[in-house]
């Protein structure tokens, strides 16, 4: 990755790039399992973490991945605020950056579309470590991964997505990475809590309930809800929603007997799933969690056969193109909106 091109949204892979992540990152799995965990794969770059919205695992992982694979890594800090009003988060790397020789950078903000700001204006590789409600490519990947060591491959599976998926860019990566893959896709949520264009955007199926959606299903994918994006009345309470849209062992019973539990974390016991189920014989949630680390490994080591593809923002209901549309984005970018929506595509 370090040698090949952004990586900004699962729409940026094919099936035989992201094949070729998940074969790498399972091969670093047993690297980070030895007594000594160091390769020198990436010796002599430089990687720069910046990460504007509160994080651990994922931040971890690509810090843990970084190093393992001997890069020097250098990171932001989470509070860091800018000098001026000029000098904002994310303007002051795409300056810096030339002079830094950075090699990447991983980043995470609040923003949608803040990852295509980054990546169209610095030589650097940019990885997009979550960016407001668009896109997770990293949690997708290592999702891909676990599903692929329980089941052997990701065509044909049968996947069920409960939760908000209107909040979540989780579950937007997985929606068109498992498409892409060849998986079948279907979702249940409150309609408060679907994008309205959601068939429009991802080939997935729109179940009525959550006992439709996991009838017979291979993964069960369970998302947290996020209170804090929310800035209406989503829900009447969220013991209704634990009523209607929370997961037990129950309705856990109606999928494959070999079907598994996933979590992108961190789990609200009791809201959306019951508390006996998240540490259950069908959970993989810490398996997801160890396989943070070499998904990352995937993601961060040397590929040539990277491309660029346009990536999608869904705001509102709306499909949106970063690259000439970046109409969810800080105040301090709206002085460069309108250079922003012209600027080329970064190569």
């Amino acid at each position: 990755m370090i040698a090949g091109q952004h990586l900004l949204s699962m729409r940026d892979l094919a099936a035989d790039d992201i094949e070729h992540i998940l074969s790498t990152a399972q091969g670093f799995l047993q690297i980070s399992r030895r007594p000594i965990k160091k390769v020198p794969s990436l010796r002599g770059r430089t990687i720069l973490t910046m990460f504007y919205e509160a994080s651990t695992r994922t931040r971890v992982s690509f810090e843990l991945a970084a190093k393992r694979l001997s890069a020097d890594t250098v990171k932001t800090s989470q509070r860091a605020a800018p000098r001026s009003p000029r000098e904002s988060r994310c303007s002051t790397p795409c300056r810096r950056s030339t002079p830094w020789q950075l090699d990447a950078v991983v980043m995470r903000h609040g923003a949608s579309g803040s990852a295509d700001y980054v990546a169209a204006r610095i030589s650097a590789r940019v990885l997009n470590a979550g960016d407001g409600q668009h896109e997770h490519p990293s949690q997708a990947l290592l999702d891909m991964l676990t599903m692929r060591q329980r089941f052997g491959k990701l065509e044909g599976l049968d996947v069920a997505i409960i939760g908000d998926i209107l909040h979540s860019r989780v579950a937007r990566s997985n929606m068109i990475g498992l498409a892409t893959m060849g998986a079948r896709v279907r979702v249940a949520a409150p309609r408060s809590l679907l994008p309205r264009e959601l068939k429009a955007a991802y080939r997935v199926s729109i179940c009525d309930s959550v006992k439709q959606a996991v009838e017979g299903a291979q993964v069960v994918m369970v998302l947290r809800l996020q209170q804090e994006r929310m800035t209406g009345g989503f829900l009447p309470s969220l013991r209704e929603y634990s009523i209607e849209y929370g997961v037990t062992a129950r309705l856990l019973d109606s999928t494959r007997p070999d079907a598994i539990l996933m979590h992108p974390g961190p789990v609200n016991r009791g809201v959306e799933l019951s508390p006996d189920i998240v540490d259950g014989p069908r959970s993989v949630i810490l398996d997801q969690v160890e396989n943070g680390v070499a998904g990352t490994h995937g993601l961060v080591v040397p590929d040539s056969r990277r491309r660029a593809r346009v990536s999608l923002i869904i705001q509102n209901g709306r499909v949106l193109d970063p690259r000439r549309a970046l109409t969810n984005v800080p105040t301090f970018w709206s002085k460069r909106a309108a250079s922003a929506a012209s600027a080329p595509p970064a190569r």
